[in-house]
């Protein structure tokens, strides 16, 4: 989707829930104790350990006075477009999106205060009929746009020496992809798992993110938090985390019982979803504080360095308008929610 779609689908969403009772800014208000009435999470079918929190109902359990609200999105395009809107306080974002996300003319109100996972090879190119990447000339290579894929092909396409116009994209979700690929309609796909494990049965993956990361091009799926509802509600936030740091736990102390988890959200057998799990690197809280990666309130991490290297990258493809300043970046980093959470 481009950034003027986003813009003018956000400002139509947000019409459409203005007559709402429940909407937006609050979420219903706070209760006497100072938790949140409702936390709205958009969540996607990513085999982290989002998706052992949800099944395992543990922010349910800690935040008993808070309706819990789980809604599904296809990519970090929509969730965007949710948080825009006001529809949605915590989401799943990949990076491509949250670059864009911090970039204007979005300039959206949110931070990144938790890193789901960093992408290797659950994310790829996978095609049918082409060997390498410089194959695909003249081919249809479909991909979300505004996603983790799309900025990954782009970096896929420059590195085999192809431009943007050598190839035809098609911008499809990654339920459509799959129909689109079963109906010989597309020649290749960038996309992630669990579509991506079924377009491997009988295609040929080209390049994965975890080749790209190798070249420099690192993504990641990540949390945003709209920064009204951080500051509003900060030991709802840092509930949040320590449960996610929970989940980051259990996949490293009983992996069979986080890959039957996250099988249950997928309908995945857990040998299966245990094996998508793998593909991902997953961080507990302590490891997130680190230079590496998030950081803290006195150093924010090389994320923001990252973010600030995906906004030229996609300027260079005419993605974007202009390139933010990186304090842009590093003021998107929750780091002192991060720190508040795991300051033990």
């Amino acid at each position: 989707m481009k950034l003027t779609s986003l813009v003018a689908a956000a400002a139509a969403l947000l019409l459409g829930l203005a007559g709402c009772s429940s909407s937006g800014e609050e979420g219903g208000g706070a209760n006497t104790d100072g938790t949140p009435k409702e936390l709205r999470i958009a969540y996607q079918l990513i085999p982290n350990g989002d998706l052992i929190v949800k099944n395992q109902k543990w922010l349910e359990e800690a935040l008993p006075d808070t309706k819990i609200t789980w809604s599904k999105f296809d990519s970090g395009g929509d969730v965007n477009t949710a948080i825009i809107a006001g529809s949605v306080d915590i989401g799943l974002a990949g990076s491509s999106p949250v670059t864009r996300g911090l970039t204007a003319p979005l300039n959206i109100p949110y931070q990144v205060p938790w890193i789901f996972d960093v992408i290797g090879e659950n994310e790829a190119l996978v095609a049918k009929g082409a060997a390498t990447v410089a194959e695909l000339k003249g081919k249809k290579i479909a991909t979300p746009f505004s996603s983790t894929s799309h900025y990954s092909l782009l970096a896929a396409l420059q590195d085999a020496g192809l431009k943007e116009s050598d190839v035809t994209l098609i911008d499809l979700e990654p339920q459509d992809i799959q129909a689109a690929w079963t109906r010989g309609d597309i020649d290749a796909a960038y996309v992630w798992t669990p579509v991506l494990g079924e377009l491997e049965k009988d295609g040929k993956v080209l390049i994965s993110s975890k080749d790209l990361a190798a070249k420099g091009k690192v993504t990641a799926d990540l949390a945003v938090v709209r920064t009204e509802f951080a500051d509003k509600y900060p030991n709802a936030l840092k509930t949040w985390l320590q449960q996610q740091d929970r989940a980051v736990k259990l996949v490293r102390s009983d992996h069979a019982a986080a890959a039957a988890a996250i099988g249950q959200e997928l309908n995945l057998d857990p040998a299966e979803a245990g094996r998508q799990l793998d593909q991902l690197v997953l961080l507990d809280g302590a490891e997130q504080k680190g230079a590496e990666y998030l950081g803290t309130p006195d150093a924010p991490g090389k994320l923001a360095d990252n973010l600030f290297s995906a906004a030229e990258f996609l300027k260079s493809q005419n993605q974007i308008d202009a390139v933010p300043e990186l304090s842009v970046f590093q003021k998107g980093l929750a780091t002192k929610a991060l720190s508040d959470a795991f300051s033990g």
